[in-house]
């Protein structure tokens, strides 16, 4: 174990983030080539269930919904609630 989280717990954090930059870069391929989107309600799914890491770095790598609030301000604040979150785990006794 690292920290108080369970292998199996970092080993999806790791998939789901990965999945999720992936799924962001994909749905920008499609955007430029006028093609069928994934739902925003999709990306911003895959932050919630602890893929916002990778969604963030999606965001900034693809350059993609940048001017959108809810992602430009909803993502970050999902990921600094995770990242609290998991130190908190992480550091918490026993």
């Amino acid at each position: 174990m690292l920290g108080t989280l369970p292998i199996y717990c970092w080993y999806y954090l790791i998939v789901v983030n990965v999945v999720a930059f992936v799924v962001y870069g994909m749905d920008k391929l499609k955007a430029r080539r006028a093609k069928w989107r994934i739902p925003e309600y999709a990306l911003i799914l895959l932050a919630i269930v602890g893929g916002s890491v990778g969604a963030w770095c999606g965001i900034k790598v693809w350059h993609h919904k940048t001017l959108h609030k809810k992602f430009q301000y909803g993502v970050p604040l999902i990921m600094v609630v995770q990242l609290g979150l998991c130190a908190y785990l992480m550091t918490k006794a026993g």
